[in-house]
């Protein structure tokens, strides 16, 4: 059979399918990839280079690995065998010394001829069971270092923790042989000690004790070409060398091997652990000659295709900025707002843009190529325009443009700026010039109007009655003042400096709390926080104008960045004064009140002066009928005139209490007392409520704060409110169980108003209608029949200048109301030291009509 043609090989379609890819992409993109593909090829080959090296270094790594685990396993087995026969040696030696009785020089005999054959044993030594020595030998090389026949030491000491201790304890107690830990020799060497216990009919009568030098263990058992190949060292339990085959430099730290593999020393198992270290014997992979001469082609590989790609994409992008060029031009003369005219040195228009045809009317080919005067020159300012174009042609043209009137194609006007540029050849040489010409019709009328607009405002600022200033806080020049600021204080900045606190001469209003700085602590400060800070107005008298004026000022930016304050000051002389008249006709309200309070009480007043005036009557008419009929001793008249005196100084005092209460005096606030203010209201209104068959009972708190406040005023409130409740009292005519009233003081702290002194009035009276509270504190509104409506209302106006608050509320059981309580707030003077009201413990105290 003719054989079978075989299959085609696909590379011919993936050929063609990978230059068909090839033949759709563009030629930048092929570029690009012609430059990536050699870079990426280097970078592959660097890298492989870089996993071979890799690799051989691990390979080595293994192999060096292993041996050194390898010549490890084979010292460990070394020793362990030569410990094993020896310690089998001194089993049978043991047997030999207590059952047959030997003697020392038997012993010694035995001992010379072990030790003479191991020089890793330092003494063999015969102890009994009490730790004392009956024999011992030295080996050869430690019987000059070690000075004694009885290495103290070393040996167990009863009572102690020492290793050589711990050891031979063990081998009393477990009855076999026991290595004791590694500890310092008496040449101060590393050594351990093997400990065979020795037995007389079953019980322990001692043990012989074998010392192996460590280091010579590793001197002489370490097999000589494993010493060569790797270092053999023994390490504690805590790792640290003990021994080595390798010594380190005095004074240098041994280096630690990358390369190590531990094993236990057996038949030891006391800690002591072998240790194998070995180095790698080929250079590393960065001390390779060969790796970086091949680094180094591969990044001079790299660095030529990186430059020859950095040429290629600096051409491609002049490529690409010159067709963005072009495309900008094309783009700037179809939709470019801002016309452009370009014409030769002679005059003659050689380019105009679709915008300047746009806003002129005119097509292109109607204006190319024409010399002045132009389609678009309005025929009244052709001479004009004539002596513009030459200033133009002759380049003094100003740099800020020429605004021009431009006559479209229908006839119309529309008003333009032009600003001119000298047209430059490749070679340097001027060629002509460029206009851009912008229409400005729109900008211009919106300047018309903001002019118009700063008129009107202008005009505003002169029209009012405040004066408005701004003054420059760097400069100190006057940049803006209103006709009222000119007609006060003229065009110096003189006065906006005095209501600004500035100068001297401008003083705070009374009462105010904030003081004039003499120099402005802003101006420092940056414009942004200045700009955004608060104003409080400030109330200031001026002596050369005898006015006042309430002063508010606030820092802005003005129309050239620089930083500013205004200042707005509106006369408030006129205020002030109606404000004075007021707080006089208050005063006058109060004392009025005061003395309508007193003439209410006047028959109450009266029968309180009566009882002692009545007393003094009786007392003088006994004394003068005792005298005449000559029967009064002087002790019984002294008496008398004693009781006539007291009787006296309770009328004066009650007379006293009452003037005080409504002698006319200024308001003034001073650190005060409430226990002080309720005993005085409390003395006044006595006598009322002893008329009216009303009792008080009053509860004032210990140590309450000091209050700033017009002692005179709350008294007049406390006894307004004391005598409204015994009112209420007796009009209702209740039963003497409930002819009571509270009055509370204590302290209150509330999230609104802060620390408070509340003050409370509570009485048992029939309480408060509900239409009638809220109208309570209305002038002229009051409940009582023969009421003039002003008490209460006086009272809260009182409160609330002292900055407190006044409540009224009824006091129910079930749906009826049983009581009223009148209270009002006074905020504690915070400046004032605060202090104990009474030294006196606390109490309530009753008063009974």
């Amino acid at each position: 059979m003719p054989p079978t043609q075989a299959p085609a090989a696909p590379l011919p379609t993936a050929q063609r399918l990978i230059d068909s890819w090839w033949r759709r992409q563009s030629l930048a993109r092929q570029d690009r990839f012609a430059t990536l593909a050699p870079l990426l090829s280097v970078l592959l080959f660097l890298a492989a280079i870089i996993s071979a090296f890799w690799y051989l270094r691990n390979e080595e790594t293994e192999r060096e690995s292993e041996s050194v685990k390898r010549d490890t396993e084979i010292t460990q087995q070394q020793i362990g065998l030569h410990l094993i026969q020896n310690q089998e040696h001194l089993i049978r030696m043991a047997r030999e010394l207590v059952p047959q009785a030997t003697s020392t020089d038997a012993f010694d005999q035995q001992a010379r001829a072990f030790v003479r054959d191991r020089p890793e044993v330092t003494h063999l030594t015969w102890l009994d069971a009490q730790r004392q020595i009956k024999a011992t030998h030295w080996g050869m090389l430690y019987e000059a270092s070690s000075g004694a026949d009885q290495p103290q030491p070393t040996l167990p000491v009863a009572g102690q923790g020492s290793a050589a201790e711990a050891a031979f304890r063990a081998a009393r107690e477990s009855r076999a042989p026991v290595y004791s830990h590694a500890f310092p020799g008496s040449t101060g060497a590393a050594v351990f000690q093997l400990y065979i216990p020795l037995s007389d009919h079953n019980a322990f009568a001692g043990a012989l004790v074998a010392e192996y030098s460590i280091e010579s263990l590793v001197r002489h058992f370490v097999p000589s070409d494993v010493a060569q190949r790797h270092m053999i060292s023994v390490l504690d339990e805590n790792k640290h060398l003990l021994a080595a085959t390798i010594t380190a430099m005095p004074g240098q730290a041994s280096r630690r091997s990358p390369l190590f593999s531990d094993a236990p020393l057996t038949p030891v198992l006391n800690g002591l652990r072998l240790r194998g270290q070995g180095w790698r014997t080929s250079i590393g992979l960065v001390n390779n000659t060969l790796f970086w001469m091949v680094v180094a082609l591969s990044i001079l590989t790299v660095w030529m295709l990186l430059g020859s790609w950095r040429h290629m994409r600096r051409r491609s992008q002049i490529q690409g900025a010159l067709v963005a060029e072009t495309n900008f031009r094309r783009a700037m003369e179809n939709s470019m707002p801002t016309g452009m005219r370009a014409m030769d040195l002679e005059g003659h228009i050689t380019y105009v843009n679709a915008a300047f045809c746009q806003m002129t009317g005119f097509a292109s080919q109607e204006m190319v190529g024409i010399l002045p005067p132009y389609p678009y020159w309005p025929p009244d300012r052709i001479e004009e325009n004539s002596r513009l174009l030459q200033q133009e042609l002759q380049g003094r043209s100003p740099s800020g443009g020429i605004e021009v009137k431009v006559m479209r194609k229908d006839g119309t006007l529309f008003d333009a700026r032009m600003y001119v540029s000298p047209l430059i050849d490749p070679r340097g040489q001027q060629t002509g010039w460029m206009t851009s010409v912008t229409n400005i019709t729109e900008a211009k009328r919106i300047r018309d109007q903001l002019s118009a607009s700063h008129e009107r405002f202008t005009t505003v600022l002169e029209g009012l009655d405040a004066s408005v200033s701004v003054l420059s806080v760097q400069q100190g020049e006057l940049l803006f003042a209103n006709r009222s600021y000119r007609l006060w204080f003229g065009g110096d900045a003189g006065g906006h400096q005095l209501m600004a606190g500035s100068a001297v001469g401008a003083t705070a209003a009374a009462g105010s709390t904030d003081h004039l700085d003499e120099v402005d602590g802003l101006s420092g400060l940056p414009t942004q926080d200045l700009t955004e800070a608060g104003t409080h107005p400030r109330e200031v008298y001026v002596e050369a104008l005898q006015k006042w004026f309430d002063v508010r000022s606030r820092y802005l930016q003005w129309t050239d960045g620089r930083l500013a304050q205004m200042l707005i000051a509106t006369d408030i002389t006129a205020r002030l004064r109606a404000e004075e008249q007021a707080a006089a006709q208050a005063e006058k309200a109060q004392v009025t009140s005061r003395l309508v309070t007193m003439g209410e009480m006047a028959s109450s007043v009266a029968h309180e002066l009566n009882q002692p005036l009545t007393a003094i009557t009786n007392y003088c008419n006994g004394m003068v009928s005792r005298v005449q009929a000559a029967t009064i001793q002087q002790d019984d008249l002294i008496a008398a005139l004693q009781k006539t005196a007291r009787q006296a100084e309770r009328a004066g005092q009650i007379i006293h209490r009452i003037r005080a209460f409504v002698k006319r005096s200024e308001p003034q606030r001073q650190p005060a007392q409430a226990r002080q203010i309720v005993e005085d209201a409390v003395d006044l209104a006595g006598i009322e409520l002893r008329r009216r068959h009303v009792a008080i009972h009053t509860y004032v708190a210990q140590r309450l704060p000091t209050i700033l406040v017009d002692p005179i005023l709350i008294e007049q409130v406390v006894l307004n409110l004391l005598k409204n409740a015994a009112e209420a009292i007796d009009s209702a005519q209740l039963p003497p169980a409930r002819r009571h009233i509270e009055l509370r003081v204590v302290p209150r702290h509330t999230a609104e108003e802060g620390g408070v002194i509340e003050f409370s009035v509570t009485d048992m009276g029939p309480g408060i209608k509900d239409e009638m509270i809220d109208r309570l504190y209305e002038a002229f509104f009051s409940t009582k029949p023969e009421g003039l409506g002003i008490g209460l209302s006086l009272c809260r106006s009182i409160v609330e200048s002292h900055r407190g608050r006044m409540r009224a509320q009824n006091l129910y059981n079930g749906s009826q109301a049983v009581g009223c309580r009148f209270s009002f707030t006074l905020p504690v003077d915070s400046s004032a030291r605060t202090e104990a009201a009474a030294t006196s413990p606390e109490g309530e105290t009753s008063t009974n009509s």
